[in-house]
């Protein structure tokens, strides 16, 4: 019977971190969890992912950009629930905070408007006060404040209510 050689440590963790950083950018802290779990010692993880930093290939802060970039508008996610997934994925408060920081307000507004908008046409059948706490519950779920809620609901609550009275009947 022959005797298979163990694996090098260091070449082990240098294949799990190009495998899981095929197709997707991940954090620093998800690569090593991933690490962890596939039981690399710490002193060889924390030098490969010093070493993956170095050339580019782990960035944190581009990550939060990315992220942000790809939730913000096709979720209509806010700040505060950005910030929350950021730091679930391991993203340190100050780098997310700086990535966060790059979200126009009005962008933010306008994400608010589309989510009510597209949720409105469910409400039609319901009571204003009922159409009122859904769409600002789902907004508060997406992270929105209470205050920019409320205008924003009650903004497209009034606009949706002067369209129906310009409507024609049919």
């Amino acid at each position: 019977m022959t005797q298979v050689p163990e694996a090098d440590p260091e070449s082990v963790a240098r294949k799990i971190l190009l495998d899981k950083l095929t197709g997707q950018p991940r954090t620093r802290s998800e690569l090593r969890a991933k690490l962890a779990k596939k039981l690399v010692p710490d002193d060889v993880a924390t030098r490969l992912l010093d070493r993956f930093e170095e050339v580019g290939l782990i960035d944190d802060e581009a990550f939060a950009r990315l992220w942000i970039g790809s939730r913000q508008p096709g979720k209509g996610l806010a700040r505060r629930a950005l910030a929350q997934e950021l730091r679930r994925k391991g993203i340190d408060d100050e780098v997310a905070r700086e990535a966060l920081d790059e979200i126009d307000p009005a962008d933010e507004e306008h994400a608010a408007r589309l989510l009510v908008r597209k949720k409105l046409r469910s409400l039609t059948r319901v009571d204003e006060q009922t159409a009122l706490r859904r769409l600002v519950g789902m907004l508060a779920r997406k992270g929105y404040g209470s205050g920019m809620a409320f205008e924003v609901v009650r903004d497209e609550l009034r606009s949706a209510e002067r369209e129906d009275l310009d409507a024609p009947d049919a």
